[in-house]
């Protein structure tokens, strides 16, 4: 029997802050290992405490943004952004990373629908050609 998601908020459906975290993880490790964008991930490899930090922020921008408790204090996409002149193409992989990892972890349907849309929402504030 299938749990009742209609009245869930897409924060609980993705697991609260527990489930997120766990899909942070996973979807950063996709971008390591993701031929397209690894080059802009695996320097956090070499310093632990960063990467903790940009999981941390990502985890807390993914819950907050999904209906969660949680506060991003973090810089907003332009900012976070800026200088790194991310590409239609490194966009779209790590977008298809996210989609993979969402569905590894038995995210439904609808749920990931959802998260595509705020992934599409934010790619003008992203993508800088």
């Amino acid at each position: 029997m299938e749990p009742n998601t209609k009245n869930q908020s897409l924060y609980e459906r993705l697991g609260k802050a527990q489930g997120i975290s766990a899909l942070v993880d996973d979807i950063v490790k996709a971008h390591m290992a993701n031929d397209e964008i690894k080059a802009r991930f695996l320097p956090y490899k070499e310093d632990p405490d960063n990467l903790k930090q940009i999981k941390d922020h990502l985890a807390n921008f993914l819950c907050a943004g999904s209906g969660g408790p949680e506060q991003y204090t973090g810089r907003d996409m332009p900012a976070a952004h800026k200088g790194m002149n991310i590409s239609e193409a490194e966009y779209l992989a790590a977008t298809d990373d996210i989609m993979m990892v969402l569905e590894q972890h038995g995210i439904d349907e609808e749920s990931q629908k959802e998260v595509l849309a705020v992934v599409y929402s934010l790619k003008e504030e992203i993508v800088r050609l």
